[in-house]
């Protein structure tokens, strides 16, 4: 009788790696699952061998935890350093925790300085320092003084890998230097120009290079003009100029305006994707959103911001107190006070999403606060003019009250009002006292269009005389 528990072979139909969305399929993923799980190391490798470095990162990503490292050491080289680089951190730190400091270092040194750093920085001090001991001096030390500037800073995310030449080369003498030194670095798209004291003074970019006669000298067809990264510069910064400026790569300087390092394009397009996810995260509470995150992490992320909903919530309840009485004679405001409440924080929210954005994006500034305000008014203004027709008419027709429909009305429009003001203010407030915007924007702005919506309209109903408290 055949063995039951032997792994499959790769038949002649085998499913194909990737859907019609380039993701890895099911079937792919569960083979790959079965050939590890029977010991079959060979059909795992083949299986995975033809699959781009992303790819086999993806793939760590989407089995479960607990055969992460199974995966690991079967596909034995197969997971070299490139596929670390593009792995989830949280799905890293589960490789990295099975794997030695020296095993650590063989693959942070394959790597660019930038892509080491990032795994470095994760690891606990005492990791830390095991896996720097196993570096080579030159190696340790750059990683070592990258480590020193602050987190997400520009001295984090830099390559100190760069080609640097002084000015009085000619292009004859540039290009022979570039052919000759094989210690420099393959991969790059500008030459860096200095000057004695080291601080860059222009760039060539290869293509001018190439198709300029010999005797030409670097001072004359180098680009005097270019955008310097100061070292301890926010990546988020980084990333705007590189927007702003249509840049492939910046050079990075320190303290005393001498070139240390540079950062590329590619780089950027990881903090792009990674701070407006952040944004989005934040404005929500959700923590880093991360569906690899620990529960633990998760849970404490969440239930602080919850907790946070919970007494703004009381404070809106408090309102509703005081309009006990009134609420008690007519039903029909229990019933339409959700929706002056909903109406009200969806607008809010839409001017708040907006502002955030703009603050990220340095499109709001001091100097054109009070302008956007005044534009976010006219169009609350607007917006609060149309939504009070229709709900006005609304109510009028099904309570038969057209007193009833001029109070929503009145009120919608105040809120929607409230709501676009609080929606610009409140981050603006908090980004002038140097507080994350997205961070706590949402539970103010929610707080404040809850509480002045319920007030508004329960107080006009008051104010006209169809209730009383």
């Amino acid at each position: 009788m055949a063995d039951m528990t032997e792994a499959p072979e790769i038949e002649d139909a085998a499913p194909p790696s990737h859907d019609e969305d380039n993701r890895l399929t099911d079937e792919f993923v569960r083979l790959v699952s079965v050939a590890v799980d029977s010991g079959d190391n060979n059909l795992a490798q083949e299986l995975v061998n033809p699959l781009h470095n992303a790819d086999i990162a993806d793939l760590f990503e989407l089995i479960g935890r607990e055969e992460r490292a199974p995966l690991a050491n079967a596909l034995g080289d197969l997971v070299s350093a490139d596929v670390l680089s593009e792995m989830n951190e949280y799905v890293r730190d589960d490789l990295i925790g099975v794997l030695d400091p020296g095993q650590i270092a063989d693959l942070t040194e394959q790597l660019d300085t930038d892509d080491a750093v990032s795994i470095i920085e994760d690891l606990n001090k005492a990791e830390q320092q095991a896996v720097l001991a196993e570096l080579e001096p030159e190696d340790r030390a750059v990683i070592e003084s990258a480590l020193t500037y602050p987190e997400k800073s520009a001295g984090r995310i830099m390559q100190r890998d760069l080609v640097a030449v002084p000015e009085h080369l000619n292009v004859g003498q540039l290009i022979d230097y570039l052919r000759e030194h094989n210690d420099l670095t393959t991969e790059f798209w500008e030459v860096y120009v200095v000057d004695p004291a080291h601080k860059p003074v222009g760039t060539c970019q290869l293509s001018w290079i190439l198709r300029v006669p010999r005797d030409i000298a670097v001072s004359d067809i180098m680009k005097r003009e270019q955008t310097l990264i100061p070292v301890d510069m926010d990546q988020e910064e980084v990333a705007i100029r590189f927007q702003k400026y249509n840049l492939i790569s910046a050079a990075v300087v320190n303290e005393d305006g001498r070139l240390i390092g540079m950062i590329t394009v590619d780089d950027v397009l990881h903090i792009i994707e990674d701070e407006a996810s952040e944004d989005v995260l934040l404005l929500s509470g959700a923590g880093e959103g991360d569906i690899n995150e620990p529960i633990r992490d998760s849970y404490i992320a969440r239930v602080r911001w919850l907790i946070a909903n919970l007494v703004t919530a009381m404070a809106v309840s408090l309102v509703i107190a005081i309009f006990g009485g009134a609420i008690e004679k007519m039903v029909a405001l229990a019933i339409l006070m959700p929706i002056v409440a909903s109406i009200g924080g969806n607008a809010g929210t839409q001017t708040m999403a907006v502002s955030v954005r703009a603050l990220a994006m340095n499109e709001l500034t001091r100097s054109n606060t009070r302008r956007i305000i005044g534009r976010e008014f006219r169009i609350a203004l607007l917006n609060g003019g149309t939504i009070a027709i229709l709900v006005g008419l609304g109510t009028g027709l099904i309570f038969s009250n057209i007193m009833l429909g001029s109070v929503i009305a009145a009120a919608m429009v105040i809120n929607i009002l409230v709501a676009g003001f609080a929606g610009i203010v409140v981050p603006v407030t908090l980004e002038r006292m140097n507080q994350d915007p997205a961070l706590a924007s949402s539970v103010f702005v929610t707080m404040i269009t809850d509480t002045m919506g319920f007030l508004a309209f329960l107080g006009l109903a008051v104010l006209s005389g169809m209730v009383s408290l």
